[in-house]
């Protein structure tokens, strides 16, 4: 649950104060209530700032509390000091808040602060109207998620399994950046954790997983050889040794290697990362754990961002293809999508029913199934934290994902790899600005239009924000 602090400015004098204590504390009630209303925890300052001590020993007890937000509420014309005072005893996201109203100069203060503040450098957002309007509530909302999102990421831990992959640059983050700018430690573990603890999952665990494969999803296609029940079993523990790696690590994203080692010899991760990152497997309703393929770091960190804003699965694909008679890319990858995607159901069995469990193909010697469906159409956000020349930038579009008919649906998957999960993509950004300037070859998708909350995210983080579709 998001938390959020409100601390309301008022007037030194206090001759001013008492005519305007009334009005101020009815603006902080409406702006609490706002909060309360879209499922945040307000914590609230005792009275309002009149004074420079009561302005360092307020935020201090706010800041104490661990907001996401704080918000510097100024129904009033407010002595900007105070507000000087407040922000160097304030940790984390800071909003600046003024109603709009003839009577009171709560836009003057907020002004005068927000200038102060800028002068020393302080970053903050800035909001203003009535609460009650429903475009000046829906900011604020944004902006608690995008806060939330940010102070969520402080004191997390990635574990890296295994190291770099194929030789990607891009999906291998700096330790020490990611610990200064981020607040996240990343724990080295072993592949070889896969592998043994894979040996001491219950058998009756592994068949309960395989069994609940076999019943729900729309086919399991063993062919002896690359699938077969003990192959899939090894998969469902490969599963099992990554959640009790993520517990016994108290773990709040992952990234794991995978190629070569575990697929040319033990056996592919495409079940443990797809229902990681779904709500739910075989044993219930869960929370959704991010997992990336390929240890890509900055890949795990976009969709951690992506996760906390939406609270829904976050797509992980490679950019694969581009359909130009369509104007569509194929966006795919060897089974890491969550099955929450195929119909975007809270019901598993519904999603499940359009998920195929294939054998994999060459690329992969040691076998295993590649979790095959078809994303569920609607409209999506797609971004990605990437480096340009060491600096950390966020790329965003919006887009669609679509669907067509059956054999359309066919004739385009099988013109690449038809086994893997696909997800057919109508993106605002157009093909020659996206293929010159996209930092990567993985792209991250939620459903809806996050974009305002990732913009926040990156103004919170110091990061540049670029829209490929500008």
């Amino acid at each position: 649950m998001p938390r959020v602090g409100i601390l309301t400015f008022s007037d030194g004098r206090d001759f001013v104060h008492q005519g305007v204590a009334g009005f101020a504390a009815d603006v902080e009630g409406r702006i609490a209530a706002a909060c309360e209303a879209f499922g945040c925890e307000v914590v609230r300052g005792t009275e309002p700032v009149t004074s420079s001590e009561m302005a360092v020993r307020e935020a201090r007890r706010l800041s104490a509390e661990r907001p996401d937000l704080t918000i510097f509420n100024y129904p009033v014309w407010a002595f900007p000091h105070f507000s000087v005072h407040a922000a160097r005893a304030t940790i984390g996201p800071l909003l600046l808040f003024s109603n709009i109203d003839p009577t009171y100069p709560g836009m003057v203060g907020m002004l005068a602060a927000g200038g102060s503040l800028q002068q020393l450098g302080r970053r903050h957002e800035r909001l203003w109207g009535d609460v009650e309007e429903e475009a000046v509530g829906a900011r604020l909302k944004q902006l608690v998620a995008a806060a939330h999102a940010v102070r969520s990421l402080e004191g997390s831990t990635f574990a890296r399994v295994g190291g770099r992959s194929m030789g990607m640059y891009t999906a291998v983050g700096r330790t020490d950046e990611w610990m200064r700018r981020f607040g996240i430690d990343v724990e080295e573990v072993d592949q070889w954790e896969i592998v043994r603890r894979s040996e001491l999952v219950p058998a009756h665990q592994a068949v309960a997983g395989r069994e609940w494969l076999e019943k729900n999803a729309a086919g399991v296609h063993y062919d002896g050889k690359k699938l077969t029940p003990e192959i899939l079993e090894r998969q469902v523990r490969s599963y099992h040794a990554m959640r009790q790696i993520i517990e016994d690590g108290q773990i709040d994203f992952c990234g794991i290697k995978g190629q070569p080692e575990l697929t040319n010899h033990f056996v592919t991760t495409d079940i443990a990362e797809a229902f990681l990152n779904d709500p739910y497997d075989w044993e219930g309703p869960k929370a959704p754990v991010i997992c990336a393929t390929e240890n890509d770091m900055d890949g795990a960190l976009t969709m951690q961002i992506m996760h906390k804003i939406s609270a829904t699965p976050v797509l992980f694909a490679d950019v694969r293809h581009y359909f130009p008679a369509e104007g569509i890319w194929d966006l795919e990858n060897s089974g890491q999508h969550a099955t929450w995607f195929a119909a975007r159901s809270e019901d598993p069995a519904e999603n499940l029913s359009k998920v195929h469990l294939y054998p994999e193909e060459w690329y992969f010697p040691a076998g295993g199934a590649a979790v095959h469906h078809l994303a569920a159409p609607g409209e999506v956000t797609l971004a990605r934290l990437s480096r340009s020349d060491g600096a950390y930038r966020m790329q965003v579009t919006k887009g669609r994902f679509e669907v067509y008919d059956d054999e359309k649906n066919e004739t385009l998957m099988r013109q690449s790899n038809y086994i893997w999960p696909h997800a057919f993509t109508r993106m605002e950004a157009s093909v020659e600005m996206f293929l010159s300037r996209f930092g990567a070859n993985h792209i991250h998708a939620v459903p809806g239009d996050i974009t305002g909350e990732l913009g926040a995210v990156c103004r919170f983080l110091e990061i540049d924000l670029e829209r490929l579709d500008a």
